[in-house]
């Protein structure tokens, strides 16, 4: 198997400014770039001097994640390029280019638009996107505003036509069960309470029983983003949320998964609001809420020996945020509404 190369900025460079040739031919009708796109992704430093980190003149580039090799950059101060590093990146890639046009009628904040697209290297795509302004939202916090936005976002991904995703190759999904992800979270409470990190016996609120009852619904499946993370939130200064990224793990399936991903992102009373207020009942909800605090805590048992585990703490932090729901709810009565 032929090694990938490894993008440099040189590499990035010289990818616009082809992208720029284009551009320019595309205004006389032969090429389909958005060439204006393309001519604003020169925003920022303009002239062809070298830049700093590679010989190549063109627009300001910038790796927009740490790493050896990186495949996200900035280019300019209004477009991120994405670089598949193979070949399953690419079919993925092409998939939620077509996912997000998909989608984007469906909710109210912006999806990625990709102003050029295609391959960097032989079988290798790429797509520049236009950058959505806001924060991270692993750095701001969500206003009440903003949950209204999440409840939009679970209305508009469960209003998306299911046969149409999986036309567009979007696979189907089964659902975890939450009886083997209690038993795994268990194992690992145990190892965060001799660390020092965890409280097992919160664990204890989660019985086998009550696992069973929070079974995944039959004939529950919805489009799902499936990686509804605080990286992949775009946040305002004042709380709304602005944009989704990171569509390329959309999966149909479990809409649980969607709310546990939600209160990883903004906390678990956050989470249940935006479900709750989008339709869905207890049981999806609560659902939710155990799947994301399992996973927080076998995830954060993994992680103990890394260099930086502030973010794993910072996510079993706020999934294990209490809710009036939990406390109110017999699961054995619980709703089965959506």
């Amino acid at each position: 198997m032929t090694q990938a190369p490894t993008p440099t900025a040189d590499t990035v460079r010289r990818l616009v400014l082809s992208l720029l040739k284009d551009a320019k031919a595309g205004k006389n009708g032969k090429d389909s770039t958005d060439s204006a796109g393309i001519e604003d992704a020169r925003s920022g430093r303009r002239g062809e001097e070298p830049r700093p980190g590679g010989s190549t003149p063109g627009p300001d580039v910038r790796p927009a994640t740490a790493g050896a090799e990186p495949v996200t950059w900035w280019v300019g101060t209004r477009h991120v390029l994405r670089l598949a590093p193979d070949r399953e990146a690419t079919l993925r890639q092409r998939r939620e280019l077509r996912l997000r046009d998909l989608v984007r009628p469906h909710v109210p904040m912006a999806v990625p638009v990709s102003v050029a697209h295609g391959e960097w290297a032989p079988g290798l795509g790429y797509t520049l996107d236009t950058k959505v302004p806001g924060g991270s939202g692993e750095e701001h916090d969500v206003s009440a505003v903003g949950e209204a936005d999440l409840a939009a976002l679970l209305t508009g991904l469960r209003e998306v036509p299911v046969r149409q995703a999986e036309t567009l190759g979007v696979p189907r999904a089964a659902p975890r069960s939450l009886e083997a992800l209690r038993r795994a979270a268990v194992r690992a409470a145990e190892d965060l309470a001799a660390a020092d990190e965890f409280d097992a016996t919160r664990l204890n609120q989660l019985t086998p029983p009550a696992a069973s009852q929070l079974a995944a619904q039959p004939a529950s499946a919805v489009l799902t983003h499936h990686t509804l993370t605080g990286g992949h939130l775009v946040v305002s200064a004042d709380g709304r949320v602005r944009g989704v990224l990171g569509w390329a793990g959309a999966v149909v399936g479990d809409p649980a998964e969607d709310i546990a991903g939600l209160a990883l992102a903004v906390g678990s009373p956050a989470a249940v609001r935006a479900a709750t207020l989008a339709g869905y009942g207890a049981r999806p909800c609560l659902r939710g809420l155990w799947l994301a605090r399992c996973d927080t805590v076998v995830h954060l048992a993994e992680d103990l020996t890394g260099k930086d585990t502030t973010l794993p703490r910072a996510r079993l932090r706020r999934a294990w945020e209490p809710i009036l729901l939990e406390r109110v709810t017999d699961l054995g009565d619980a709703d089965d509404a959506l």
